[in-house]
């Protein structure tokens, strides 16, 4: 699955079409505050030359922030920063046998200079959350929406 969408500030990107479900956590948030996003299915390590195609060219589309979802291996979100230097969130997957521990210290670990930001295990709503408070730094209109849910949450 490779999809390209017009007008995308947010690049979701999954090394198998099984972690639908934490994809579907992120597209909530964003499509809750209006944010067009793009999903990918690309690999680390089965498809590494058509990832870092994505990565190198998702900036020069308007792409603003990358979310990785991986699981096991976890190399996903590591990649996508290593070609990008957009913001890149990674989300571990909350599957197979260390339920997504083994993700989560994957994704958590990178090298200095190549950051990755990391939601908890399974959790696409933070990561969605977290892309939309990247993209309000630059619009105005986000950051009003943004202020208005959080001030829905409790005191701020």
């Amino acid at each position: 699955m490779f999809e390209i969408k017009e007008n995308a500030k947010v690049g979701i990107v999954t090394g198998s079409a099984s972690d639908k479900s934490i994809v579907d956590k992120v597209t909530s948030v964003l499509d809750e505050f209006g944010v067009v996003w793009e999903w990918n299915v690309l690999s680390a390590h089965r498809t590494p030359n058509k990832t870092a195609k994505y990565a190198k060219e998702a900036e020069d589309r308007g792409v603003q922030v990358l979310i990785g979802i991986a699981g096991l291996a976890a190399a996903l979100p590591g990649v996508l920063a290593g070609h990008s230097i957009l913001p890149v969130i990674g989300v571990p997957g909350d599957g197979g046998p260390l339920t997504g521990v083994d993700a989560l210290h994957s994704i958590v670990q990178m090298p200095p200079g190549i950051p990755v930001a990391t939601v908890g295990i399974g959790n696409g709503k933070n990561a969605g959350y977290l892309a939309i408070h990247i993209l309000a730094l630059s619009d105005p209109s986000l950051r009003k929406k943004l202020k208005e849910y959080r001030t829905g949450l409790g005191d701020i």
